[in-house]
């Protein structure tokens, strides 16, 4: 009876302490857990849309394209007509001027835009004769080359001033440059006597040889003299090509009474009283005004500025028939004579 209860004992105690090794036994630290990243937030893509390079290489593509569409169109024939009117004797240059006007040589889209730039009536205006040596500063896609040309070959001569051709990849300057290569080659026969002369994007700016022009033209460009700080440089150049007692014959759009070049120049439009003032100051004596080009329609308070209005009517087809309405700008139309600088 002694030893069963002995052995009873001793089994428990092994028991009990066995227990007590499972309760005393450290737990095992948990595995470590790598912190997660913060995911950075998804930023969307922004197209920035073409670069000024990438836009004037779109711009001279286009430019080719458009200059062999037109080297289609420059048929023998049509040459002919052209040199025929020509070589035509004409009593002034109103009657040369007019017969230009309705000729076949000239662009087919030009013809829009007569009634509202009047060119016979604003280079009769200016004093221009068959006999003229004639500067035309900032020419571009010919609008006015193909009637002064023409005119002026048989006894008088035409400068024409703009961009040049090896401009700047990433200018408009150099397309418009291009453009107006394109346009003089198309015909030798009919452009050849023409001057070129190149204005560079930046040095000195020379539009023809000194005191040789009777008459140098500046139609819708002074605002990008003052959009581009030149104003005063191309005053000098225009001072410079004129004979003593030439015209300079200005047309720009007119901005409200009172306000300052260098507040509306973002729109296109240059107050008159401040364009007369600027160009008086440059050696220059003022001869006569003409509203020939004026607009009473035109308000002048667009957000896209004179460009809202035909022909770019930038805003599209928002309120176009509104625009179509008022028609192009209110221009500016003053004839100036070189004078000696004070």
């Amino acid at each position: 009876m002694k030893k069963l209860l002995f052995a009873s004992l001793l089994s428990m105690s092994v028991v009990t302490t066995a227990c007590k090794k499972e309760e005393s036994a450290p737990k095992a630290d948990p595995a470590p857990t790598t912190p997660t990243a913060p995911v950075a937030p998804v930023t969307p893509t922004v197209d920035a849309g073409p670069t000024d390079t990438e836009k004037v290489a779109a711009a001279m593509k286009k430019a080719d394209d458009e200059a062999a569409a037109e080297k289609t169109r420059w048929t023998p024939e049509l040459e002919k007509q052209a040199v025929a009117l020509r070589d035509a004797k004409y009593p002034d240059a109103k009657a040369a001027l007019t017969a230009m006007l309705a000729s076949p040589h000239r662009m087919p889209a030009h013809k829009d835009r007569d009634a509202a730039r009047h060119p016979v009536e604003t280079l009769t205006f200016f004093g221009m004769t068959p006999t003229s040596t004639v500067v035309e500063l900032g020419a571009g896609g010919g609008w006015y080359t193909e009637l002064l040309a023409p005119v002026l070959a048989p006894k008088g001569k035409l400068i024409v001033a703009g961009p040049a051709t090896e401009g700047p990849a990433d200018k408009m300057s150099t397309v418009y440059g291009k453009r107006l290569d394109q346009f003089l080659a198309k015909s030798p026969e009919l452009f050849g006597k023409v001057e070129r002369m190149s204005i560079p994007e930046t040095g000195e700016i020379k539009i023809a040889p000194d005191a040789s022009a009777d008459l140098v033209l500046s139609i819708r460009e002074m605002h990008n003299w003052q959009r581009n700080g030149k104003v005063d440089a191309y005053l000098a150049a225009v001072h410079a090509a004129l004979k003593d007692g030439g015209t300079f014959g200005l047309v720009a759009h007119r901005a409200k009474p009172g306000t300052k070049g260098e507040d509306t120049v973002k729109s296109g439009y240059l107050a008159e009283d401040w364009v007369i003032e600027r160009v008086k100051a440059a050696g220059f004596e003022l001869v006569e005004k003409s509203e020939v080009n004026a607009n009473p329609k035109d308000t002048k308070d667009y957000e896209n500025g004179v460009w809202t209005l035909p022909p770019n009517l930038r805003e599209g087809d928002k309120d176009r028939a509104k625009y179509q309405a008022i028609g192009e700008s209110d221009r500016m139309t003053l004839k100036f004579k070189k004078i000696a600088k004070k």
